[in-house]
């Protein structure tokens, strides 16, 4: 039996011919990645064991973007330990105030991720790298402390499942609107512990950043990663921009998968998760006819914080006013993507119908700043969870959606269809 895409990269950075599901490895690291909360516990952990030495200081990434810039005195002092670290071992790749960008919106921009490597970080949402042909997945701080001082990991090999796309999306259907329908059809624990393995004759049609944010929200899956096959389109967006060369890996034909999905990417429509799990899934025009009120909307995040993301956004909000009572939140996911809407006048077109244009924070989303909801309330958001309490009091509600829902939900102060905008 031949491997899957997944295990042959485990298996190049294991040094072994072929590796199986459920076989235990120690895997050679490419990039080591954490925000301003999870390293604080890994540096303690690194110090604690007596390390004196990064293993690559190139391949190391600290990214402040949760509480950033500072929300009160714990988060200053966080990322001020996260500065004295970088500032000791020079960290090449450290990230901060007006350099900075939500992790996994910045690192594939930057062209630190590439093609065939095998990334482990200190934030579940590390899986978002899998769009590049890369394996990668969220750890905890302690092995990210391993991680920064011997360059490798522990791996346990995982099984796939195999999503076969097929067609187009049709109007104002994203990646967002896939991984949504995805989740709801399977549950949030419907691929424990499992690899999802994306291909078919869709995949070509899809964006990087549709990519992107597909493989960000396979965790919600419960996925030990997501991944897509390297194609032109993966190429082409790492052509000029890869820092390293890349490498391809193909799965074998005869790939063992314990599950194939086949998907219609022209029959998916807008798509809403209800609260309080991704996996309580409704199309958005189901959520219209129920006129369900709206109080937030957020735009941005790690999983649809990017260019066409901002793109949906103003295509929607341009020369109009988002209704009275909405308070609409746009958060660029870079320096880049913030610079970009400054330069095409998107960001006055958002300010102009009544939204705020925040620096690249992860805020929000998990309830850090800039949009905390009182009880009660309701948001629609473009991020990646809506557990109880996700982004504020434990009696408001979160409802996820893709840039264009949310924008449209803005317009009309109710959850709207956007193909009715």
């Amino acid at each position: 039996m031949g491997m899957t895409m997944t295990q042959k990269i485990l298996a190049a950075h294991a040094g072994l011919a072929k590796v199986e599901a459920g076989q235990l490895i120690r895997a050679r690291l490419d990039q080591v990645l954490g925000n301003d909360i999870t390293p604080p516990v890994a540096i303690n952990e690194f110090e604690k064991a007596g390390f004196n030495k990064v293993f690559d200081n190139a391949r190391i990434n600290i990214v402040l973007d949760h509480f950033v810039p500072n929300k009160d005195i714990k988060s200053a002092q966080q990322s001020k330990q996260c500065r004295e670290f970088a500032n000791k071992y020079d960290i090449l790749n450290f990230f901060d105030v007006g350099r900075m960008g939500i992790e996994h919106a910045l690192l594939p921009e930057q062209g630190i991720v590439t093609a065939g490597d095998c990334i482990i970080g200190a934030d579940s949402h590390t899986c978002t790298y899998g769009a590049l042909g890369a394996f990668s997945t969220g750890v905890g701080s302690t092995d990210m402390a391993a991680g920064m001082a011997a360059g490798t990991c522990w791996f346990k090999v995982p099984a796939a499942i195999r999503f076969v796309l097929n067609g187009r999306f049709s109007p104002a259907v994203s990646g967002k609107d896939l991984i949504l329908h995805i989740i709801g059809r399977i549950g949030v624990d419907g691929a424990l512990y499992k690899s999802m393995e994306f291909t078919g004759p869709g995949v070509g049609s899809l964006s990087m950043d549709d990519r992107l944010c597909v493989c960000n929200m396979a965790i919600e899956a419960g996925a030990k990663n997501g991944i897509f096959p390297v194609d032109d389109v993966t190429i082409g967006y790492m052509t000029g921009r890869s820092r390293r060369p890349w490498a391809v890996y193909e799965a074998d034909p005869d790939a063992e998968y314990e599950q194939t999905i086949e998907i219609d990417l022209a029959a998916l429509e807008p798509t809403v998760a209800y609260p309080h799990l991704p996996e309580n899934t409704h199309t958005a025009a189901e959520a219209q006819a129920q006129r369900i009120p709206v109080d937030q909307v957020v735009i941005g995040s790690c999983t649809n914080g990017r260019l066409e993301d901002m793109e949906a956004a103003w295509q929607l909000l341009r020369g109009k006013k988002i209704a009275s009572g909405v308070r609409g939140i746009i958060i660029p996911g870079t320096m880049a993507v913030y610079k970009e809407c400054i330069r095409r006048g998107w960001a006055e077109a958002f300010i102009d119908a009544g939204c705020i244009v925040s620096t690249p924070t992860c805020g929000p989303c998990l309830g850090g700043y800039m949009g905390i909801l009182a009880e009660g309330e309701r948001c629609v958001s473009t991020t990646n969870r809506n557990f109880v309490g996700r982004m504020g009091h434990t009696g408001s509600e979160v409802y996820l959606a893709s840039p264009a829902t949310a924008a449209a939900s803005a317009l009309t102060g109710f959850i709207t269809d956007p193909r009715t905008v």
